[in-house]
């Protein structure tokens, strides 16, 4: 049976749905016949919709890197002003808000704790709770599966616009459930209503839905990046391209000075040694286009997910990084910030929610405590968990 969106099943609610609203969306925002959500709200509620929402890498995905911001403008076609809220605010103010009865969100996830969406929506649900709004999240599947809990929970000396709240990198939640948590565990008690999807289930995976996949943010083009993207997301806080530039971002890896042949044995032992598998490691060399070793060749990898079940992310791009740092040497190096509206920790200690795991890397630590390092508060995240799933 085919999965139904939030988006699908919102005609049922238009009559509960009293005065103005607004509707934060994105690229992805589409029903299953690639009709954009703009085109759905607009036809059941008319002149009601009185404002469009957009957040990082703007409306239609077309903005490419972090850190540059969206302006707000007037759409055309649509007769609305649109407010980017990745912009000089990540939460909307009041003015943007007034004379907005509710808002609707519509947002594609990709299930890691870094991407910003989530975040987004929380700074929604803030900025309504203080107003006195409604916030309605039309649900939508967490592509990567809603069972798998990975990586290490965040340490809030560490919070940030890619980590606001105590959750694992890979956290198995859809939005609607982020909300859920943000309502009872994250003091954002705005008036809240999900419209759940039907047809789905926790153990699916994107494809399963029969949905479409359209790309949430430029580098995500494909549902299979959506799962190495937790593991290769990290080397944003590195010298390391994650493939920006290149047809394979965020599934590619490399650096003009990794011996990536000679380095691959030793990589499959220590993944064999570790019980990592369900990927295979393919030495690719690339040329980026844009961001990171621009017009250089780089020497890495591309990761295949050859079994998405076994498949553990967050630990496999942490043992990359560990091995790529030892092996690069003096070649290697750690971001600076600013990164993500972050001006004194390191971008690497944001994207982990910790310096342990950097810590970890820096003296070449083993296996066991990389996962001992991640169990720590992951047992009660998943107990907090339990009370707000919806499926």
């Amino acid at each position: 049976m085919k999965t139904q969106t939030g988006l699908s099943q919102l005609k049922d609610h238009v009559s509960s749905i009293k005065g103005n609203v607004a509707y934060l969306c994105h690229a992805a925002s589409v029903d299953e016949h690639y009709q954009h959500g703009i085109l759905t709200v607009k036809n059941l509620f008319g002149d009601r919709l009185k404002k469009l929402f957009s957040p990082q890498h703007g409306i239609f995905a077309d903005v490419q890197d972090n850190m540059v911001e969206t302006d707000h403008f007037f759409h055309e076609h649509f007769q609305l002003p649109v407010y980017s809220l990745y912009s000089e605010t990540r939460k909307p103010t009041p003015e943007m808000l007034e004379g907005i009865d509710h808002v609707i969100v519509d947002l594609q996830d990709v299930g890691t704790r870094v991407y910003t969406y989530i975040y987004t929506l929380t700074y929604m649900m803030e900025a309504c709770a203080e107003l006195g709004i409604e916030v309605i999240v039309l649900d939508r599947p967490n592509p990567i599966g809603g069972v798998a809990v990975e990586g290490n929970v965040l340490d809030m000396d560490f919070r940030s616009f890619v980590g606001r709240y105590p959750i694992p990198m890979r956290h198995g939640m859809t939005m609607g459930e982020v909300a859920m948590m943000g309502k009872k565990y994250w003091g954002l008690d705005c008036a809240l209503r999900v419209i759940t999807m039907t047809g789905w289930t926790r153990d699916m995976f994107f494809w399963e839905t029969q949905l479409p996949w359209v790309l949430p943010s430029p580098n995500l083009a494909a549902i299979e990046t959506a799962f190495t993207f937790t593991a290769t997301v990290i080397f944003e806080g590195t010298n390391i391209s994650e493939g920006r530039g290149t047809t394979k971002s965020l599934e590619t890896v490399g650096h003009p000075s990794i011996k990536n042949y000679e380095l691959l044995d030793r990589l499959n032992r220590e993944f064999q040694k570790a019980g990592l598998t369900g990927f295979v490691l393919r030495p690719v060399s690339f040329v980026p286009t844009f961001q990171k070793h621009t017009g250089k060749v780089c020497h890495g990898y591309q990761i295949h997910v050859t079994d998405y079940v076994q498949f553990k992310p967050w630990r496999v791009g942490q043992m990359l990084n560990r091995e790529f740092y030892h092996h690069l040497g003096e070649n290697f190096a750690w971001k600076q910030p600013p990164y993500e509206y972050e001006a004194k920790l390191l971008p690497i200690d944001i994207l982990n929610g910790t310096d342990l795991v950097r810590k970890w890397i820096e003296r070449n630590g083993s296996y066991q405590e990389l996962e001992d390092l991640e169990k720590h508060d992951l047992y009660r995240f998943k107990d907090l968990r339990k009370d707000i799933l919806l499926y």
